[in-house]
């Protein structure tokens, strides 16, 4: 008897994106506010973006609150700091990632600096070169460490060759290259200001050391990314989690999923055209998508969003499954930008629906609000109203902000909540 292929699961938009929302704890229940909360939903996030620009708040702790509402950001400096179980790496871009998945990004650690491209050609001879300043600072790091990098002193006998934001910082590439390549962490800030010190003493005992073969590094990093995103494309994979780091996915994925651990499916619009694949979705995440599929599991919110949140940072996915296009303007001429600053889109159950352009002045404990805006199709009733205003609110009392100032346009249909 000949054995039948079994048919390929088909998928709609609408049922991508909600398992989408469901895995990265945007829908459902919410974690609980605390450390132990924090740490489930950064392993299903897999790591949590950081960047400097805190006109609202620092990314990664936006992240956590459009996930958890309300929290102590201290427990996340527990986490980091006291216990250790978060440490900061390079993952999609500089991150905070799990120490239990240690030995994805120790790797990336052992590999660093040691291609054969003209930039890790270049890399390899300044270090050679200015040796002294790299045993220097690991010499001052296990005397007196953490240190800020200001402490150290250049001690380089050639500059970085950069006409870049790099150039001249000596001190800043060197630890730079240690951080990279796993010999030093950050161990604290203090203002902002990172304080570094030896791996060694950072990490936990408990800590998982196995030196995998990148193959076996690939299958992990990949069923995480996967996860994180739900349902995705080999190309989605890449862009997220341990970004650009997926050499062999294709047999990869192909030897994964020969073992059940991903499932191909396909995504079709409802009663039209297929869209390009092939799309994946994780084995544990099949039972979810079930529920999805029946209602059962659709538990909707309406949060405000990161401009770095890990459910849109990879701006093409975000434009094909959401039709929502986002571009980062901080960098943007004031007169050129389309909608702001720092602008955090507005998740409303498994739509973006609009965006707004948010201002923390901390020294009035004011949140401005410099404009909202909805996108064309925005449903303009009072009970979506209603839930922005009340994101808008809870994102205040997240701030400490004692009050919310409106000082630009609002749309129509939202006006009355958004300034009741």
């Amino acid at each position: 008897m000949i054995a039948t292929a079994s048919p390929v699961r088909t998928l709609t938009p609408l049922l991508a994106r909600r398992l989408a929302i469901a895995r990265q704890g945007l829908a459902g229940p919410t974690s609980q506010p605390d450390p132990a909360g924090i740490l489930d939903l950064v392993r299903d996030l897999g790591c949590l973006q950081i960047d400097p620009i805190s006109a609202v708040a620092r990314s990664h702790l936006l992240v956590l609150w459009s996930r958890l509402g309300a929290y102590d950001p201290a427990h996340l400096d527990t986490l980091l700091w006291r216990e250790h179980s978060l440490f900061e790496y390079w993952a999609h871009c500089a991150s905070i990632v799990l120490t239990e998945d240690y030995p994805i990004h120790s790797a990336e650690m052992r590999a660093y600096g040691k291609g054969s491209s003209a930039s890790e050609v270049r890399l390899r001879a300044w270090v050679g070169e200015n040796d002294a300043l790299r045993r220097t600072i690991l010499s001052e790091l296990d005397l007196h460490g953490p240190l800020p990098s200001r402490y150290f002193e250049d001690e380089a006998v050639r500059g970085w060759p950069s006409r870049g934001w790099t150039g001249g910082r000596n001190v800043g590439r060197m630890l730079d290259y240690l951080w990279s390549s796993g010999q030093i962490m950050v161990a604290g800030r203090a203002g902002g200001q990172k304080l570094w010190d030896l791996s060694e003493r950072c990490l936990p005992e408990w800590t998982p050391r196995q030196e995998l073969p990148w193959r076996e590094v690939v299958r992990r990093a990949a069923q995480k990314s996967l996860r994180a995103l739900g349902v995705a494309k080999p190309a989605h994979i890449t862009r997220h989690y341990t970004r650009a780091r997926y050499p062999a996915l294709a047999s990869v994925l192909a030897e994964l999923e020969a073992e059940g651990r991903v499932v191909r499916v396909e995504m079709r619009e409802e009663g039209g055209r297929a869209w390009p694949g092939p799309w994946y979705v994780h084995a544990e995440d099949m039972p979810l998508l079930e529920q999805l599929e029946t209602g059962d599991g659709w538990a909707p919110r309406t949060t405000l969003l990161s401009p770095f949140d890990n459910l849109i940072c990879d701006r093409a996915r975000t434009e094909q499954l959401w039709s929502f296009r986002y571009r980062v303007e901080i960098y943007v001429p004031k007169h050129l930008r389309e909608y702001g600053y720092y602008v955090l889109p507005i998740l409303h159950g498994d739509r973006l629906i609009g965006r707004i352009d948010p201002f923390m002045d901390r020294a009035r404990s004011v949140l401005t609000v410099n404009a909202v805006y909805a996108e064309p199709n925005a449903p303009a009733d009072e009970h979506t109203a209603r839930a922005v205003a009340d994101a808008v609110a809870q994102l205040a009392i997240f701030l400490g902000a004692a009050e919310i100032e409106y000082g630009g346009a609002v749309p129509e249909g939202w006006r009355h909540a958004l300034r009741s």
